[in-house]
This record gives structure tokens, sequence and C-alpha cells, in this order.
């Protein structure tokens, strides 16, 4: 069932949401060659309870960590460790928090140093194709012209949206419905209502769509081994324009 916020809910969220955000700059900061993916966890963790609220990721579904950290190929759910980032890395870093009974969720995906033309534009094709989706986040329009317009901008720039992870609701819960894919139709999927809360999520890769997951579970790599970036807010659905929920300056 998809839920509608009311205004008093929706003054929590925004809390919940900006200490997501913040953590999710926190952790650009610190992508540096030498820098240990534990390392950018463990400032997370600190971070978020530091403003009264819990990892949203500790200990979902058994999920060992208080981010994801997710470096080249790897596009989602990358188990932070002893993995030492090194000059050219790019590295996609997926925050949430939990604050007073709700969750904000954001991605951003960061260059560690130099990186190569390409990384770059995967980077850049990838952020702006949230804002060409976010667009069609109005009342009244369905979830998969969001859907649509993401897939439409990433694939016009020679990459691929992943399939078989999407974005979604969340509120209460980390992962509500609906469903919000990266690619479809045009004029289908739920209708978008005002106090609707998603997160919307485009996963690319340069190379083909599909995606394998190793055997701890969790860590989602490109089939072809090539760049993955990611890029997600906490969107709601207003009587205007749509509100980045998890808005940071500069990301």
């Amino acid at each position: 069932m998809i839920t509608i916020k009311n205004e008093r809910e929706l003054e929590v969220m925004r809390q919940a949401c900006k200490i997501t955000a913040a953590a999710r700059a926190l952790a650009g900061e610190m992508v540096r060659p030498g820098v240990s993916t534990k390392a950018i966890d463990q400032a997370v963790h600190d971070f978020i309870v530091s403003q009264g609220a819990k990892p949203s990721f500790l200990n979902y579904s058994g999920y060992p960590a208080s981010a994801c950290i997710s470096v080249n190929s790897t596009v989602i759910h990358g188990i932070p460790g002893h993995y030492t980032l090194k000059e050219g890395d790019i590295v996609s870093v997926d925050v949430g928090a939990y604050y007073k009974g709700f969750h904000g969720d954001c991605a951003a995906t960061f260059a560690c140093g130099a990186i190569s033309t390409e990384a770059q534009k995967l980077i850049d094709v990838t952020r702006q194709s949230f804002y060409e989706g976010i667009a069609q986040a109005t009342k009244g329009k369905r979830v998969q012209d969001i859907s649509h317009a993401i897939q439409t901008y990433v694939e016009s720039n020679g990459f691929s949206v992943v399939r078989s992870f999407v974005g979604h609701g969340v509120g209460r819960q980390l992962h509500e419905e609906p469903e919000v894919p990266n690619y479809g139709n045009p004029g289908r999927g739920p209708r978008l209502l005002p106090g609707m809360t998603i997160a919307v999520e485009p996963m690319v890769n340069v190379g083909t769509y599909d995606v394998r997951v190793l055997k701890d579970g969790w860590t989602t790599v490109t089939a072809d081994g090539k760049l993955s970036a990611h890029y997600e807010n906490t969107v709601l659905i207003t009587d205007g324009e749509p509100e980045i929920l998890t808005v940071t300056e500069g990301l």
C-alpha cells in the first residue's frame, strides 16, 4: 500500500532526510586516495548516531554496515572493508538515517582524485538522469513517467540503466510501495499524489545493464566488469514542483 504522509509526518521526515544528506556529504569529503571504505563507513555511522538517529542500513536484512560503498564496477550494496581507495576510482556511497520513526535515503558517486573522461561523463549523466526523472514527478503523472525520462536520457548518452534493482517508496519503512524503476513506458504505474515520498535512484552502467550478485549475497557488480554509478534522493510529491528532501549544496 502506498502511504501518503501528512504535514506533521513530513516535518519529521525532513529532519531524517537532512541527517541522511549530511552523512552522504561527509562520506564524499572523505573519498580520496589512501582512505579505506571501512573508515568512511565508521564516520557515517558515528555522524548519524551523533544526530540522535540510527543508520537505516545497519542490520537491515542482515546487512553488516551503516553505508553501502561501491567502487568502480560494483553497482550497489558494496560492503565496506579494508579496501583502500586509489587514484582514479569512482566511489558510490548510499546512506540512510532513521529518525523518530522515519527514514531518509540518498546516494551519490564521487571521484577519487583524477578520473577518466568516461568515468566523469558516467557520474554526470547518472546525476542528470535523476533530474530528468523528477521533472516528471508532479501531481497526476505516473511513476513510469519518471522511469521513462531517466531511461531515455541515459541511453541517449550511450549508457544503460540497471533493471534488476529499482527505486522505491520510503517513509516509516526503508522500502515501501511503489517501486520506481529507472526504465519503462510513460503513462504506466501508480499515479503520483501529493504526500507521496519516493527514493528515485538511477543506477547506470557504461556497458550492459546486466548485473550479478556475489557470494556474500549483497555486493552487486556489472556483468561485464565495466564502471557503474549511482545517484539517489528522497523526493516528496507536492501540489507543485517536487521537493528533494535529501538536498545538499553541490550534490
